[in-house]
């Protein structure tokens, strides 16, 4: 496993790079995933665009005038952040041994932090001064709906984390009575489903502000969220989060931390041998579990996993390890988030062959939720999950969700036929 950077160069080119330990994997791959997910989001709304699906508003700007005290402001804020936090763990010692405590810490070095703040701030001044005109003059621009990827990536990043940290304080509600800020805060802990469902709420309020058609912008985003949410599971995979899967009992972890299979008499000695670990980790002795070999040739490691040096630190420890990321898990589990990336990425390109098919409003966007819908409910019968208790049954809170998604996009589906988007003439 590899918690942050510093590992991953330190594996592959035999480096140490100090500095990278401030990039965690997953918020790395997640980054990543937005980033990449922007470019198709982008080409797609272009593609609409000259279908004449999608056109242009108009906004008028000030050209030619000076800084704004906002713009000072903002840039210098942005420079007192990357001077006070980034630039402070390089010139602060114990800053790099837990980057993460830091980053959320009210630590930093000030003077650093005030004066890439005014650097930061003069810089700005001086492009705007540099464009100064006499009499500074009104223009009226268009402006594309792909020229709002930027805004529209922003707000899905800022609701969707909000959204995944508010649904999954729902779903662990004892941990988050009993350290709320810092349940908050971290950067473990997100529900994904709670983050697309706040983004998806407050992308409808700016659509509706910037006369975009909401269901033409579901019709674009729909291959990028299924790529978006694949590849934010390598991150997942990479970092071990703890977001994978049940006990898969065929194997076991031996004194050194390798994973051996195992008889069912060794699977029942290394239970018990970690009950402590197990019944404070399910809060109870019976814990589910499955047991399945690896067959036709296939690496153990995609039926079974025992994160090492996992970023959450669960499990027990490696006895000649020191520091963090020191855990590895006593027993295999079946690692989810590997079969998702495969998954997710499989219905990304079958979402990215018929989008041009399928020229119905919305059906791009209902085959979307109906394909993560499935996809998510099958896998959390094999995921580690609060579970709900009610009418006799014990869903988790991904399967209620994607068991609503799966009924959403079947109605959107056939409903999709009487949707009717204005039309604008084609541009190329």
């Amino acid at each position: 496993m590899y918690p942050n950077l510093y590992y991953v160069f330190k594996d592959l080119f035999g480096v140490e790079w100090n500095g990278l330990k401030l990039i965690n994997s997953f918020g790395f791959f997640v980054a990543l995933s937005f980033v990449i997910s922007a470019w198709i989001l982008t080409l797609e709304l272009k593609r609409k665009q000259s279908a004449g699906i999608l056109t242009y508003t108009e906004k008028t700007i000030l050209v030619g005038g000076a800084a704004t005290t906002q713009e000072l402001l903002l840039n210098f804020f942005l420079g007192f952040i990357m001077g006070f936090k980034i630039v402070g763990a390089f010139l602060i010692p114990t800053a790099l041994s837990d980057p993460q405590s830091f980053i959320l810490s009210a630590q930093g070095n000030l003077p650093m932090g005030i004066l890439l703040g005014v650097l930061f701030a003069a810089l700005k001044w001086r492009e705007k001064n540099k464009e100064k005109l006499a009499k500074p003059e009104k223009r009226i621009i268009r402006v594309w709906p792909q020229d709002r990827v930027g805004d529209i990536v922003i707000y899905a990043a800022i609701f969707g984390f909000a959204g995944a940290k508010i649904f999954n304080s729902l779903e662990t509600w004892d941990d988050f009575i009993s350290d709320p800020i810092g349940s908050l805060i971290s950067f473990s802990g997100l529900t994904f489903y709670g983050g697309l469902i706040c983004a998806t709420i407050a992308l409808y309020f700016y659509t509706k502000k910037h006369n975009i058609p909401f269901i033409a912008l579901c019709d674009a985003a729909a291959p990028a969220l299924m790529l978006a949410y694949g590849l934010g599971r390598i991150g997942c995979q990479v970092a071990g989060d703890g977001d994978w899967g049940i006990l898969n009992s065929a194997y076991v972890s031996n004194a050194q931390g390798k994973l051996v299979t195992a008889t069912v008499d060794q699977f029942t000695r290394a239970l018990q041998a970690n009950q402590h670990y197990y019944s404070e980790q399910f809060t109870t002795f019976k814990i589910e579990h499955l047991s399945v070999h690896s067959f036709w040739g296939l690496p153990n490691w995609l039926f079974a996993y025992n994160y090492p040096h996992n970023v959450v630190n669960e499990g027990v420890r490696f006895a000649d390890c020191t520091g963090n990321y020191c855990s590895y898990l006593p027993i295999g589990v079946f690692p989810t988030p590997l079969y998702e990336i495969v998954m997710c990425l499989i219905l990304f390109a079958v979402l990215w062959i018929i989008r041009k098919k399928i020229t119905t409003p919305g059906r791009i966007f209902a085959i979307y939720l109906i394909l993560n819908g499935l996809e998510r409910f099958f896998i959390e019968k094999i995921r580690v999950n609060t579970r709900y208790h009610f009418w006799g049954l014990q869903p988790t809170q991904a399967e209620l969700i994607s068991s609503a998604l799966i009924v959403s996009g079947i109605v959107l589906y056939f409903y999709s036929k009487k949707i009717k988007l204005p039309q604008y003439p084609a541009h190329s």
